[in-house]
C-alpha cells in the first residue's frame, strides 16, 4: 500500500469517529437532560463528554 492510501484510510476513520462520537455524545446528552441546547454543546465536545459520562456515571 501506498502512503498517500494508508493517509486516507486514517483521514476517513478520524472523520467517522469524530461524526460518531458527537451523536454518541449528543443522544447521551439529550435522553440525560432532555434539552436540546445541552445536546448541541455536548455533541460540539464530543469523545470528551462520552468519557466523562462513562467516568461520572
Amino acid at each position: 500500500m501506498s502512503e498517500k492510501n494508508n493517509t486516507n484510510i486514517v483521514n476517513k476513520t478520524v472523520k467517522s469517529g469524530i461524526t460518531f462520537g458527537s451523536a454518541l455524545a449528543m443522544v447521551i446528552s439529550y435522553t440525560t437532560w432532555h434539552s436540546i441546547g445541552w445536546a448541541i454543546v455536548h455533541g460540539l465536545l464530543s469523545w470528551v463528554y462520552v468519557i466523562y459520562f462513562l467516568l461520572k456515571y
